[in-house]
């Protein structure tokens, strides 16, 4: 069984601009002749790899802690893309995924610089997805992000953002990015990672 983990570090995570960065703060320090080590820490929620629920987005959307879990553990389908995603690559993608795992295509992840149009989140959004990912820290334009998360997340689609799959090929994996259990929260930080599934 092989583990991919494609999740940012923390504390060197991208940080989408505008949002404060994670900080670190030494409590206690054996070094220091202190009995033990003790760390604290703050971050935005939606700092490196994250969730971000309808609620981000959606004054009455669903807030992290009222998710179902079985969006972010599952099946899902790696792809491959560079630049703007249109409606025809969104529907390529899903067919691809289909073809492979049906289960797989309820949960997208788009490895490389994409950046998802308004009309390829419509693709997305009316498949009846659970999950879409990518790699860069907004998953629309990052100037102009509103349009394409409100097309998902009103569609309760959560979307991954800021996942690492350089080292990961396209295809089939068990995802698991469930997030921290932030009660009434827009977003959230996960531990992403994807499983090779066993050779048949």
């Amino acid at each position: 069984m092989k583990i991919h983990d494609i999740s940012q570090e923390v504390f060197s995570c991208q940080v989408y601009p505008g949002d404060p960065a994670p900080r670190r703060e030494v409590l206690c320090s054996i070094e220091s002749g202190e009995l033990y080590n003790l760390t604290a820490f703050s971050m935005c929620a939606h700092n490196g790899t994250h969730i971000d629920a309808p609620f981000h987005f959606l004054r009455d959307g669903k807030t992290i802690d009222a998710l179902r879990l079985d969006a972010f553990v599952g099946m899902a389908y790696v792809t491959e893309h560079d630049g703007i995603v249109s409606a025809d690559d969104a529907m390529e993608m899903l067919q691809k995924a289909a073809e492979q795992n049906p289960d797989a295509q309820k949960r997208i992840l788009i490895k490389g610089p994409a950046e998802v149009s308004l009309e390829a989140a419509t693709v997305f959004a009316s498949s009846g997805i659970l999950l879409l990912g990518n790699e860069s820290q907004t998953v629309g334009p990052a100037n102009a992000p509103m349009a394409v998360h409100l097309a998902l997340l009103s569609a309760d689609v959560v979307l991954l953002e800021g996942i690492r799959l350089a080292d990961v090929s396209q295809g089939v994996y068990w995802l698991n990015a469930a997030p921290l259990n932030l009660s009434r929260a827009d977003g959230a930080p996960c531990r992403a990672i994807l499983i090779e599934p066993d050779p048949a």
